[in-house]
């Protein structure tokens, strides 16, 4: 994947994702699970351990149902990589990183400049979230 990025430590998942429907009607070798807009990810919660990759469609920018799943995966213990892949924005990445997205396939190739200033724009963080990062309000205040 020539616009893949990750902020894992390990090797990229190659095994291509098949899809949710096939992997719960019996692909049960399968490591890599590919989620589209509209399925429910709770499906995957008995299973989560032989996943290594589970892959989120955003067929469009506008649709935000891809960060819910990441949060109930990630919610659920799952370890494994977590895909963004389609209409990924790069001022999206940020917030996808905070629902537990530790890596990303967008469509358009991303600028690695515009990448850092849009990771780096907001320091601070106002609520919990899959990442663990502190809130602000807990660093002022205990």
């Amino acid at each position: 994947m020539d616009n893949l990025l990750r902020f894992r430590d390990d090797e990229p998942h190659d095994e291509p994702a098949v899809t949710l429907d096939a992997f719960l009607a019996g692909q049960t070798n399968a490591t890599a699970v590919r989620i589209e807009a509209g399925d429910d990810a709770r499906a995957l919660l008995p299973r989560l351990e032989q996943l290594a990759l589970v892959e989120v469609s955003f067929p469009s920018f506008r649709d935000g149902r891809g960060y819910s799943t990441a949060r109930i995966l990630r919610e659920a213990g799952y370890a494994g990589e977590l895909r963004a892949a389609g209409d990924v924005l790069v001022d999206q990445i940020a917030f996808m990183r905070r629902c537990g997205f530790d890596s990303f396939a967008p469509e358009k190739p991303v600028d690695p400049a515009v990448l850092d200033a849009a990771l780096a724009r907001y320091p601070a963080v106002y609520q919990a979230a899959a990442d663990g990062a502190v809130p602000v309000w807990r660093l002022r205040h205990g």
